[in-house]
């Protein structure tokens, strides 16, 4: 089945506003197995728009518009899509009396221009949108079946997955149990992971299991998308590929499915009734943001230092204002080891970096050098990062919380990523 995705938006196209919803979109489709043939972007133009809709309806089987269903002067997805199916645009009631509920409840009384958001054509399907007044809606031009979706993330995302894929599912008469399951880890690069991983589609032979990857700095997603009759066909085609995957890419899996690393090291500390203190250089508190804001860290999360500057770091555990003498991994060993008295924390991280010198360019970098301490252990680790200064912060926040899951866990501390220079 051939897709398009038209989204639509004077901010959209100017690059004001990025574009996220597309990239969205394009993997929740892969992710069931529907791939995306063409990608439009249109400003708030009615003959633009008019051509844009013409040409993906000679060319696609189906197409996801994006945006233009509000209720301003420059929302016209609703008006063009009547003109380029050759029909008229006539009041839906139903939608109507559901927006001024909408309202209602809210306390609210509805302006007059969301009328406009009730005018669909007059062949269209409804299509649901539980949290917002947009009212989605299907309507068949030319051999393409359109799907009209609102531009407001949330509601587009809760659209497409619980009506808009289902639709198109059985539109392309593909199976409709289809499962993702998704590992993530840290320290491999996409094309290592793809090496690891050859030959493990092959472990079920009727080609229902496709192996692929999501890569975003510092992680690496890597998925499994699985085809069966049921879910139990499903769990039985999946189980022997997930060994596999695990066996092979070992302790660089962080987490599987909906885990987040932060939330992996959270529960390992809650499961020993642990509390934690991070001191971070240079990151900005980032490693400390991604911990202290889950449920349940108010129990376990005692403190985060963040400093630009070693002495202020060092001033800050009570080590005084001088930097202990010896290599930057002592030095991190020895806040750690502060941290953990000054806070009475049972665990600390400590990630301090000795940033390069110069102009910000790809052969930028920075030494990363961290100890974990609990009482009478410390272990530390010292690794290089190139790629700028941006690069270098993501890399550290990661590396620092990656290395604390493998302390937690019992796992070395270090294994040589391919992120690393020697």
């Amino acid at each position: 089945m051939q897709l398009e995705i038209i989204c639509t938006g004077d901010e959209v196209l100017t690059g004001k506003t990025i574009n996220t919803n597309f990239s969205y979109m394009s993997q929740k489709l892969s992710d069931v197995g529907l791939s995306v043939r063409w990608e439009t972007t249109v400003g708030d133009d009615r003959e633009s728009l008019l051509q844009a809709f013409q040409l993906a309806s000679q060319r696609a089987d189906a197409v996801i518009v994006n945006g233009g269903l509000g209720p301003t002067i420059d929302d016209l997805s609703q008006e063009v899509a009547a003109q380029a199916a050759g029909v008229e645009l006539v009041l839906n009631d139903e939608w109507l009396v559901r927006m001024e509920d909408f309202f209602r409840r809210r306390s609210r009384t509805m302006p007059p221009n969301n009328k406009k958001q009730a005018m669909l054509p007059v062949t269209a399907e409804v299509i649901d949108n539980p949290i917002g007044t947009a009212c989605g809606f299907a309507l068949d031009i030319g051999k393409a079946r359109f799907f009209f979706t609102p531009g407001v993330p949330r509601e587009l995302r809760r659209m497409l997955e619980e009506q808009i894929i289902p639709r198109l599912l059985a539109k392309s008469g593909l199976q409709a149990i289809i499962h993702l399951k998704r590992f993530h880890s840290y320290g491999l690069g996409e094309s290592h992971v793809d090496t690891l991983l050859t030959g493990v589609e092959a472990l079920v032979p009727d080609g229902s299991v496709k192996l692929g990857f999501r890569a975003h700095y510092p992680q690496l997603e890597t998925k499994l998308t699985a085809r069966g009759a049921d879910m139990d066909d499903i769990r039985r085609k999946l189980e022997v590929v997930e060994l596999e995957v695990r066996k092979r890419l070992g302790n660089f899996i962080l987490g599987e499915d909906d885990q987040t690393l932060e939330g992996v090291v959270l529960a390992e500390l809650a499961g020993r009734q642990a509390t934690l203190s991070i001191v971070e250089m240079f990151t900005g508190g980032q490693i400390s943001a991604r911990v202290a804001h889950l449920p349940g860290a108010e129990r376990i999360f005692r403190r985060g230092i963040v400093a630009r500057d070693l002495a202020e770091v060092c001033a800050a555990v009570n080590l005084g204002s001088a930097a202990p003498e010896g290599e930057l991994t002592q030095t991190a060993e020895a806040v750690a080891r502060a941290a953990l008295r000054l806070t009475s924390s049972t665990h600390a991280l400590a990630v301090l970096i000795d940033l390069d010198q110069g102009a910000d360019r790809i052969e930028f970098g920075g030494t990363i050098c961290l100890a974990v301490a609990t009482a009478g252990k410390v272990e530390s680790r010292r690794s290089r990062i190139l790629g700028g200064r941006e690069w270098v912060r993501l890399g550290a926040v990661e590396l620092g919380l990656d290395c604390l899951r493998r302390y937690l866990q019992g796992l070395p501390v270090y294994e040589r990523t391919d992120f690393e220079k020697a």
